[in-house]
């Protein structure tokens, strides 16, 4: 398929209702208001196309960079193009979940999130940090450098009162992945979580709440899932 009859099949796929919600949750022009279910079924028929997935989300229609981030190749995601994403994503439903997965299965996750986590752009700080909650939750205990770890729980305890409201919703989903998925590091994220205490954040006209990270946290490991990685970051 190319990329006019994918564009041409989401105009007739969106819907206002489905638009209205979107908008509600910070989604910005231009976009069709598709479901993500119908996106993903698009994604089935076409399984995996880079070279699609980059001129799909160069479109600057949502649906269509939600979409690119489903059939994108990403261990050949060059930099370049992961920059160009996180800098051009139009809200955080792009930022937080697109850019992030395909960025934590690149080659280029872990520099990539070092460097995003200090932007002053909030968009790119918010894929920094979902970019560090997804390769917690994929990748080995043995892998992750754990001290790189608690610095960044240390600097989620000293920033996340004062930082951007949406900054402060991927820094704590940031501590809940630690908590859940490291498990040398349980302990001291849900010290964190304690030392943090509530966390506001305005969702504005949104039924969506932020997550007590300790409470969470604790919510999984009576679960029995506290350590078990997920095989993709993509849900």
């Amino acid at each position: 398929m190319t990329v006019e009859e994918i564009v041409a099949e989401l105009a007739t796929l969106g819907s206002e209702s489905i638009k209205k919600i979107f908008l509600r949750h910070g989604a910005k022009e231009p976009f069709y208001g598709v479901k993500v279910e119908d996106l993903k079924k698009i994604q089935k028929r076409i399984k995996k196309d880079h070279e699609l997935a980059l001129k799909l989300y160069d479109t600057g229609i949502s649906d269509a960079m939600y979409l690119a981030g489903l059939i994108a190749e990403p261990p050949r995601m060059k930099k370049a193009d992961l920059q160009r994403w996180a800098k051009t994503a139009s809200w955080p439903m792009i930022s937080e979940y697109t850019v992030a997965w395909v960025a934590a299965e690149s080659p280029h996750g872990a520099d990539l999130a070092r460097e995003w986590i200090n932007s002053k752009k909030e968009g790119v700080a918010i894929s920094g940090w979902a970019t560090w909650s997804s390769l917690v939750s994929i990748t080995p205990d043995q892998d992750l450098d754990l001290d790189e770890l608690v610095e960044l729980l240390e600097r989620v305890e000293a920033d996340i009162h004062s930082a951007p409201d949406r900054v402060r919703y991927s820094m704590n989903c940031f501590l809940i992945a630690v908590g859940s998925y490291v498990t040398p590091l349980a302990a001291r994220a849900k010290a964190a979580a304690r030392k943090i205490g509530k966390v506001e954040v305005d969702m504005g006209e949104t039924a969506c709440k932020v997550h007590p990270a300790l409470e969470y946290i604790e919510m999984v490991e009576k679960r029995g899932k506290q350590g078990v990685k997920r095989k993709t970051a993509f849900c």
